[in-house]
């Protein structure tokens, strides 16, 4: 292709309808009939990164390859297209504002006077066509966070419309909007929709395609409602109901013929159609199978009187996709850390695995590390990810090493055995109070100790994983940890830090310093989460 074409996804009535997986579905869709396709969030927020942000509130961070701390929308581009985004895929307020304020104090913009309109807009129009060069896409989809009407992306739908007013043919429109039916009056209603697009049109953009979320498909009735109020023709809106599994929506997209809806739209033709692996996954998910059922220890999941699983996406979507792997329906249940500290255990054992999983503070710690020591004492399989492995660590050093005041240095700066210690290069950093993108970031080497479980799973001597943390495992403890039956099963040969540990005699005890979940799809599953299922099941 002689140029990308670029799509924009927004979003109508609500937050919390799928743009993301409307993006990622839509990406596989054009990858599946031979096109090169990458996607970019866009964050309306004024955070430079999510680095920061309270995962109760915001969801999950997802970590790239080369250290971005992003929306969890970044890792459904990377399940679902197979690819690794990287920074450049990634836009703020924050690092819009940043990047032009910088430009000016570094006479960049040769003496005039810069303004929010247009240099803001310009300079996400530079971001945009930049992730476009990086990966020499055909395709570059743009996912503009919040909702129309809303002050915050106002700029970025500037920079969008500016786009289409230079390069007619190159870009397109999408709008995602809900459809309510509200069970008083038990009717879908089109409504918001039509202010939706009203409130579209009213920052120079006429939505392309319309994508009707809902409980329920659209009918002939809503579609023709629509096309009237919106402009848009009936066999360009497509109805987009609610599915138990995100990873059937390619597919029902390909049925209402939106990949190649779109084509049309650029005058392009298919080069080929291979959704074969996609479609054969969506039929594993379908399936009766026997279930495997996973208990989750952690902190992040209660917001008053509601359950929010956002906060561990990466993770609830790795065991789902090594479950489906051994042809098992995963079975996963919340497990708060503070109930766990004040209560009884055995409850633990009516699952087939536990997972201890990443997080920050104090909250819930010795809930978590009293529910290790029962998976090590009951054999129960258990996977430990980040704070996961600290925490292991802590227990072990406690309760078999004998170092009875064992702890973090993060939680407790003055314990005698800081079994696990900040890292040297973040004790600055700490003390000057400057966290946002200062932890240990992105992918890292881990070599394996051969005839060791993580070897096994993986079947390779070296592989890169990544990280995102200040802590790590205090080397001075290392021989006695090992003198007393735990496997230093990983270690980063540049800096001699302990990546994976686990303990022989045991089902399945490992865990790991980094974040396998990040790097786990559906069409090719973590090795470890897969071994950790298969000694589940």
């Amino acid at each position: 292709m002689d140029s990308p074409r670029y799509i924009f996804v927004m979003g109508g009535v609500m937050s919390g309808i799928g743009k993301g997986t409307t993006t990622a579905s839509l990406g596989k869709l054009l990858q599946s009939k031979g096109f090169k396709v990458t996607a970019n969030k866009i964050d309306p927020y004024v955070n430079v990164d999510a680095g920061t942000m309270n995962p109760i509130e915001h969801g999950e961070v997802f970590v790239t390859k080369d250290g971005a701390e992003t929306d969890q929308d970044m890792g459904n581009y990377e399940r679902f297209l197979e690819e690794e985004p990287t920074t450049d895929n990634y836009i703020t307020t924050g690092r819009v504002y940043k990047t032009v304020i910088n430009k000016e104090r570094n006479l960049e913009y040769d003496g005039k006077c810069v303004e929010v309109v247009p240099d803001i807009p310009n300079e996400a129009i530079r971001r945009i066509k930049k992730a476009a060069s990086k990966t020499d896409a055909d395709f570059v989809l743009t996912e503009v966070g919040g909702t129309i009407g809303e002050y915050q992306n106002v700029l970025f739908l500037e920079a969008a419309r500016r786009m289409k007013m230079e390069n007619p043919n190159l870009v397109l429109f999408i709008l995602v909007s809900y459809l309510p039916i509200p069970e008083t009056i038990g009717e879908m209603k089109t409504k918001p929709t039509q202010n939706a697009a009203k409130k579209l049109r009213s920052v120079g953009i006429q939505p392309d395609l319309i994508l009707g979320r809902s409980k329920l498909p659209l009918d002939e009735l809503r579609k023709k409602k629509i096309s009237t109020f919106c402009n848009v023709d009936e066999e360009d809106i497509i109805s987009a109901p609610d599915v138990d599994s995100v990873y059937k929506i390619p597919v029902n997209f390909a049925k209402e013929e939106l990949g190649n809806k779109v084509l049309d739209k650029f005058d392009l033709k298919p080069k080929e159609n291979h959704m074969k692996k996609w479609e054969s996954l969506v039929e594993v998910i379908k399936k009766d199978k026997p279930t495997v059922s996973i208990g989750m220890v952690g902190k992040y999941f209660k917001t008053g009187d509601f359950t929010l699983t956002d906060s561990y996406i990466s993770v609830i979507e790795a065991v789902k996709h090594a479950s489906w792997a051994h042809e098992k329906e995963p079975s996963i249940s919340w497990l708060s850390a503070e109930d766990i500290k004040q209560g009884s255990l055995e409850n633990l054992n009516q699952y087939d695995g536990i997972i201890v999983p990443g997080g920050f503070g104090n909250r819930g710690i010795e809930g978590k590390i009293k529910a290790i020591q029962f998976c090590r004492e009951n054999n129960i399989p258990w996977l430990g990810l980040c704070l996961g492995m600290q925490l292991g660590v802590v227990e072990f050093a406690r309760n078999v090493c004998g170092l009875k005041d064992a702890h973090s240095s993060e939680f407790d700066k003055d314990a005698s055995h800081p079994v696990i210690d900040v890292m040297e290069s973040q004790e600055e950093k700490l003390k000057e109070n400057r966290y946002g993108g200062t932890m240990r970031l992105g992918a890292y080497e881990c070599k394996l100790k051969e005839g060791t479980v993580s070897a096994s799973a993986y079947g390779e001597r070296i592989v890169k994983e990544r990280h995102r943390h200040r802590y790590e495992l205090n080397n001075d403890y290392r021989d006695k940890l090992k003198e007393e039956g735990m496997k230093m099963a990983g270690v980063n040969p540049q800096r001699n830090l302990v990546e994976i540990i686990e303990l022989p005699d045991h089902p399945f005890f490992v865990a790991t310093q980094f974040h396998p979940e990040f790097k786990s799809r559906p069409l090719d599953p973590h090795p470890l989460f897969k071994k950790f299922i298969e000694a589940s099941a």
